[in-house]
């Protein structure tokens, strides 16, 4: 639904505008003049203008000015008396069309669905940013890093054109949530966003997965199947980990992406396509033709506008926010309320991630299960850890020529701090009995005594 700003000398012209324009379905404002138009747009700014060029206080086009420092206003201007001149005059100063009185309400209908589509997405960019701002998401992209806040704006600058877009990062770093946000915020967001894995789908399958198939086109084809470019049909498609695609399929997508048709496996007929296109991998693209697994004219055709995501390793703060994202998540799927203790948040923090952003979600959940109300560092298995081994915690020194006595007491001391004196998770953490820590604390404290 668009709101939208008449303005307009005329009565009956404004009230029969605006009248049609509620039925079908937008918010009017009114405006007489160049004053009441002003102050309409002090108060809000609506997301179309429609301005007659005459009005009793001066020219529509002076309007523009003010328009042109609210980036979220189209204009649309009106007139009776249109020359070519002027009309190359309002879109030079912004206006984004130009109607004539009598105003054809078919080319109407054109463009306020042209606009209600361009305002969706602004008021969707709002929200994200809104949502960036209060709560550290981008969506459902969870990071507030210089890092992350680069790959955003890449996003919002690519989003609404419909170029192909190359995302490369390692495993786990979020690429399927990447191609989403960037259908959620493209100008086919009202269209479908289909995702395949190709590196999932068995040799023998993939063709008819992508391209479709026919009706006994081969064995078990029993009924007409639609390939992932059809049901994408309007909306997105993304292609994720493309460098597993066998190469004989490599040579038919780069056919299908350059003319924009496919025929099914077993037809006779070219399908027109409608689909935009977003492809990932976790290799180096190059590496990957290098090695003979990516085409090198397929990697120039889906190399358009290439994106890359950083390692969590690179991403500053974001730990904490993820990790509390994920035990929130699971907070509210499980009607718990665990939260982290400081010793678990620096542990996770000091943690190098090759696993990435899943495989920190998988920590966070294994700690979950593991934890009572407070999710302590002994619930947190990383690395070796999540193999029964002790996870990492902060350093301290040993001289050269220590007893194996004195060690043993330094660590275990440690260990207890390290844990805010928790003896059942110092236990676990240095692979020994409670009954032995027990005794070891014996001895040392009938020792100091």
């Amino acid at each position: 639904m668009l709101d939208i700003l008449i303005v307009e000398d005329d009565p009956a012209s404004r009230t029969a505008l605006a009248e049609w324009l509620a039925r079908q379905g937008m918010t009017c404002r009114t405006a007489c003049d160049l004053a009441s138009a002003r102050l309409a747009l002090v108060d809000d700014a609506p997301d179309l203008a429609l301005i007659d060029l005459e009005l009793p206080d001066g020219s529509g086009l002076q309007l523009l000015s003010v328009l042109g420092e609210l980036p979220e206003t189209d204009v649309v201007m009106i007139s009776g008396k249109t020359t070519v001149e002027t009309a190359i005059e309002a879109l030079r100063l912004g206006a984004r069309d130009f109607l004539t009185k009598p105003v054809a309400l078919p080319r109407l209908t054109e463009i306020l669905k042209r606009f209600s589509v361009t305002a969706t997405r602004r008021h969707e960019l709002r929200r994200v940013r809104e949502e960036l701002q209060e709560a550290g998401r981008f969506g459902d992209i969870v990071g507030v890093s210089p890092a992350m806040r680069r790959i955003y704006g890449a996003i919002e600058r690519v989003a609404p054109t419909d170029e192909t877009v190359f995302v490369i990062g390692p495993t786990g770093t979020g690429k399927e949530l990447v191609a989403a946000m960037l259908h959620r915020l493209s100008l086919r967001a009202s269209g479908p966003f289909v995702a395949l894995n190709c590196g999932s789908v068995s040799a023998s399958l993939i063709e008819s997965e992508l391209f479709g198939h026919e009706r006994g086109s081969f064995t078990g084809a029993h009924r007409l199947h639609q390939g992932v470019f059809e049901r994408a049909q309007g909306g997105t498609l993304f292609l994720d980990e493309v460098t597993e695609m066998p190469p004989d399929m490599q040579v038919r997508l780069l056919r299908v992406l350059e003319s924009g048709k496919l025929t099914r496996v077993g037809g006779s007929g070219e399908i027109e396509l409608d689909v935009r296109i977003v492809a990932s991998t976790n290799r180096d693209p190059h590496d990957a033709v290098e090695s003979g697994v990516l085409r090198q004219d397929l990697l120039y055709r889906l190399h358009v506008f290439p994106l890359r995501l950083p390692p969590l390793s690179e991403r500053g703060g974001d730990i904490r926010l993820l990790a509390e994202s994920f035990l929130r998540e699971l907070n509210e799927e499980m009607q718990t309320g665990k939260t982290f203790s400081p010793a678990a948040l620096q542990a996770l923090e000091a943690w190098s991630w090759p696993g990435n952003v899943r495989e920190l979600r998988n920590v966070v959940r294994r700690a979950w299960i593991m934890s009572g109300e407070v999710v302590d560092v002994g619930d947190v298995m990383l690395g070796d850890a999540a193999a029964g081994k002790a996870p990492p915690g902060p350093d301290f020194v040993l001289r050269a020529g220590t007893s194996i006595e004195s060690a043993e007491k330094q660590l275990i001391e440690a260990t207890l701090v390290y844990v805010d004196g928790d003896k059942r998770k110092a236990a676990g953490l240095l692979g020994i009995s409670l009954k032995t820590l027990y005794t070891r604390l014996g001895l040392y404290a009938a020792g100091a005594g």
